[in-house]
């Protein structure tokens, strides 16, 4: 059967001296597996669509295993991307974070978009530190154990300012804050973008500057979050850490 779908490669593994298997979020069917014959020749005609972060119309015959690429037309290459080892460093644990994350042909446009229009953002020179942190905050929908953050996940109160506690899985009000000693201390702002993340559409993504103290709360509280209830190991992510420890170092030396 010959399928036709638009979408983003997220992963590429080798396969033999010539051939690569491409992990494709497609639009129609989620994440689908294609093999690209012959990729990995630096003349194939598969050479430059079969790269990560590539955005396209794919045509792939679907056996009972594993479909074959046919034809692939680029839509978007996110040069931007490609070209910056930091944005390139942050966008390869997006799509890997969304790799582990997914089962294969559980189709979710919501997520297509979501993914795109991060990318695009990027690519676009919009703050990828925070792109990534929005990333997170929505694939929690995913574990089955997002963060309870429009109300005390204790009490169930409504009243702010709320703190992060990850026992209680959310927010905290402050009359429940002796229940947890080890609660995350972080800004009301830091609190009212995790919701902001949480429900935002993608398409609605735009420019979002933050100082640097929140930059650093939210990532402490999603790394916190993930390691007490995801427990995905991402290797991408120790790559990513190390980059943005060299950058910051580079920035505290000028």
């Amino acid at each position: 059967m010959i399928q036709k779908v638009e979408g983003i490669v997220i992963r590429t593994t080798d396969y033999g001296e010539t051939n690569k298997i491409l992990t494709i979020y497609t639009r129609e069917f989620g994440k689908v597996p294609v093999m690209a014959r012959g990729a990995k020749r630096p003349k194939s005609r598969f050479a430059a669509s079969s790269q990560l972060f590539i955005q396209g119309v794919f045509v792939y015959q679907q056996s009972k295993g594993i479909g074959t690429l046919t034809t692939a037309d680029i839509i978007d290459s996110f040069r931007g991307i490609r070209s910056d080892l930091m944005l390139t460093a942050y966008s390869a644990y997006i799509v890997e974070l969304l790799d582990k994350l997914t089962e294969d042909r559980e189709k979710s446009p919501y997520l297509y978009e979501l993914l795109y229009q991060v990318l695009h953002h990027i690519n676009e020179g919009v703050d990828a530190e925070v792109l990534v942190r929005l990333v997170e905050t929505k694939l929690l929908s995913l574990t089955g154990s997002p963060p309870i953050l429009h109300e005390c996940a204790r009490c169930q109160s409504v009243e702010e300012p709320f703190q992060f506690s990850i026992r209680y899985a959310g927010a905290l009000c402050r009359r429940c804050l002796h229940e947890d000693s080890y609660h995350l201390r972080v800004s009301p702002q830091t609190m009212k973008l995790l919701r902001l993340f949480q429900q935002l559409n993608p398409t609605r993504i735009g420019s979002i500057t933050l100082k640097e103290q929140t930059k650093r709360e939210l990532k402490e509280a999603l790394t916190m979050y993930y390691q007490e209830y995801v427990g995905v190991y991402a290797k991408s992510k120790r790559f990513l850490d190390q980059m943005e420890k060299m950058n910051q170092a580079s920035v505290d030396t000028e």
